[in-house]
């Protein structure tokens, strides 16, 4: 009889796409079989143009911005994913900011992950090269197993 490995840390990236939310079926059933912490991460863009926000906005505006960010991200968190798991599993939801691919990288490496679960939207011809795919460049840099969940539209 062959053994499987057991994933005792599982990182699910999240957009809070529907693609996302597919490849979450995929997360958690792993992490609730193998009895595992599942680490929920979504990554925010940084701006670009916040210097520039920041000479145009007071810093009362922006604490107010981001502090509705902060609410829809717990939102978002509760809605798509936790509320569907308490319980169930053990898990961290997670906010980074920066570039999606080397924020998931680097979270991952510093917490020692044995699996990595995310969806990709399957962009193809000039939107691929264009926008690129995170899952490619997740796939191309971790040290960690990557579990890549197809856009579910493709299935069909």
């Amino acid at each position: 009889m062959v053994e499987y490995p057991k994933y005792k840390k599982l990182l699910f990236c999240t957009d809070f796409s529907e693609n996302a939310d597919y490849a979450f079926e995929f997360a958690y059933g792993v992490a609730k079989r193998d009895e595992g912490l599942l680490y929920i991460l979504h990554v925010l863009p940084d701006n670009p143009h916040q210097a520039y926000v920041d000479g145009f906005i007071a810093q009362e505006d922006l604490e107010k911005i981001q502090k509705s960010i902060e609410e829809d991200l717990v939102t978002n968190y509760k809605e798509h994913y936790t509320k569907k798991i308490e319980g169930e599993i053990e898990f961290e939801t997670v906010t980074k900011s920066g570039r999606a691919d080397k924020e998931i990288v680097e979270f991952a490496e510093k917490e020692k992950v044995d699996l990595i679960v995310m969806g990709t939207h399957g962009r193809t011809g000039i939107e691929h090269v264009v926008f690129g795919s995170v899952a490619e460049k997740v796939l191309q840099h971790s040290l960690f197993p990557v579990f890549i969940i197809p856009d579910r539209k493709k299935l069909e």
